[in-house]
């Protein structure tokens, strides 16, 4: 007996490089709408900013190096997903790389 498709797919993606997240979810987008699954998203989450100060000197005046590094988060909801839906998402290639996908069945 073969389990009942779930009633809907989160998919969250997170990376450093905003035209790379934005590529992901197109190419997520484009094949659950080609399967005809409802679409609802993206949805931009906050950007995560992590902030960091290093001494390139003797003394603390004034000689510190600022870096920062921004972590992208957008959200992509599926929903009337069929099994060539599920299937589809699951064998997508050409994704870029550097960008985390986390799928999750709701």
């Amino acid at each position: 007996m073969s389990q009942p498709l779930p009633s809907k797919i989160r998919i969250r993606l997170k990376g450093y490089d905003t035209t790379m997240v934005e590529q992901a979810q197109d190419r997520i987008i484009e094949t659950a709408q080609r399967t005809g699954a409802r679409v609802s998203g993206p949805i931009r989450l906050p950007t995560r900013t992590r902030r960091w100060a290093v001494l390139t000197g003797p003394t603390l005046q004034d000689q510190k190096e600022h870096f920062e590094i921004r972590t992208h988060k957008r959200l992509i909801e599926i929903r009337d997903a069929t099994p060539a839906t599920v299937n589809a998402l699951q064998r997508l290639d050409g994704l870029p790389t550097g960008v985390d996908i986390q799928l999750r069945l709701v």
